[in-house]
């Protein structure tokens, strides 16, 4: 069987998660590359053994020299995932765009629009769904383990960790750590929950600690910020905080920043009526009561992400739908309601008032 032919669009700290599974894959050829930098394209050309006259700095001359391509990750900023999402749609391609989806729901509507017209794959990088630990939890909501899980939190804080860049500037990324990774833990939470639709939102925002490039310290994202090529204003929340309703009644508390006075930590955590369960740093706890007595469980095989694993897994699914037909776990509409999701957090942080959905 021929290899189906993939392209990587946005060559910077994200893509060798997609490049090197293109690579290992025996089902695919990483055949081209696309980056507004020449040089850093160039670059990982010559890393993972991509002929020079296959890289590009126009992603539509790409399309128009390579009609041959079937396969597309998009790993841009986030202002350009629709932009180059559509065209590689509209050149008969197959994408993998990484999260979010877009800058605003009405961009990835447009997005979804265009895999319908096309009749190709939109998948959405979500790569959470992938790991281990979300696989465990699966396991135990369709055992009945947690019950009617009715409250959850997700938390995503860094105390120093701008990552500089795009990232701080709104028009390119559309904002800050609720787009960058406020994103992630929710995602998580619907999906595994079911994906339940939205009712309601109340968020704010706050700009208060901006990217604290004084901080004397060799932690954080400090050593990204000072490669950045181009130092754009910083005007994006450094802290979000979010209740979003769901319509089966149970509501989600999201934390997440990129600058806090506080300590750096990241978790989820479920509450059912038989049992709960803290997604941690250190592994997955689960909380319930047995013989009339409260009790602890800790799986012992089962510990923190391996990022590796979940790219892996996230790449390889992505090629298993397009190849075999296989239904896809994170479709564009799931994307699109992430993205509304987002936009009414922004909306009320704006506002002061809930959003009702």
């Amino acid at each position: 069987m021929e290899k189906m032919k993939a392209a990587v669009i946005g060559t910077g700290s994200i893509s060798p998660n997609h490049l090197r599974n293109y690579v290992n894959s025996p089902y695919t050829e990483l055949y081209a590359l696309c980056d507004l930098n020449r040089e850093r394209a160039l670059a990982r050309a010559a890393e993972f053994g991509v002929p020079e006259e296959r890289v590009f700095t126009d992603k539509d001359e790409m399309f128009r020299t390579l009609p041959e391509l079937e396969l597309v990750s998009v790993c841009t900023w986030n202002s350009a995932h629709a932009e180059c999402s559509i065209a590689a749609l509209n050149a008969g391609c197959n994408v993998l765009c990484e999260k979010p989806m877009a800058i605003n729901a009405a961009q990835a509507l447009e997005m979804q629009a265009a895999a319908e017209k096309n009749g190709k794959l939109l998948m959405i990088g979500f790569v959470r769904r992938h790991e281990e630990n979300m696989k465990v939890l699966q396991d135990c909501v369709r055992a009945g383990f947690f019950g009617d899980i009715y409250y959850a939190k997700a938390t995503y804080l860094r105390r120093n960790g701008h990552p500089g860049g795009w990232f701080g500037d709104k028009s390119r990324s559309g904002g800050g750590p609720l787009i960058d990774l406020g994103v992630h833990v929710i995602d998580f939470v619907r999906y595994l929950k079911g994906n339940p639709k939205t009712v309601s939102v109340y968020g704010a925002t706050y700009q208060k600690l901006f990217d604290r490039a004084n901080i004397k310290s060799a932690k954080g994202y400090i050593a990204a910020r000072d490669n950045s090529q181009d130092k754009p204003p910083v005007d994006v929340e450094d802290l979000v905080t979010a209740l979003i309703r769901f319509d089966d009644g149970s509501t989600l508390s999201v934390e997440a920043s990129f600058s806090l006075n506080g300590e750096t930590k990241g978790g989820i955590e479920l509450f059912g009526t038989k049992a709960g369960a803290n997604l941690a740093d250190d592994g997955l706890h689960l909380y319930s009561e047995m013989n009339d007595r409260l009790v602890n469980i800790d799986h012992a095989d089962v510990k923190g992400q391996d990022f590796d694993q979940m790219f892996r897994d996230e790449v390889y699914h992505f090629i298993d739908c397009v190849q075999n037909g296989t239904e896809c776990i994170a479709p564009a509409e799931d994307g699109v309601e992430l993205m509304r999701i987002l936009d009414a957090v922004y909306e009320s942080a704006r506002t002061g008032h809930e959003v009702v959905l």
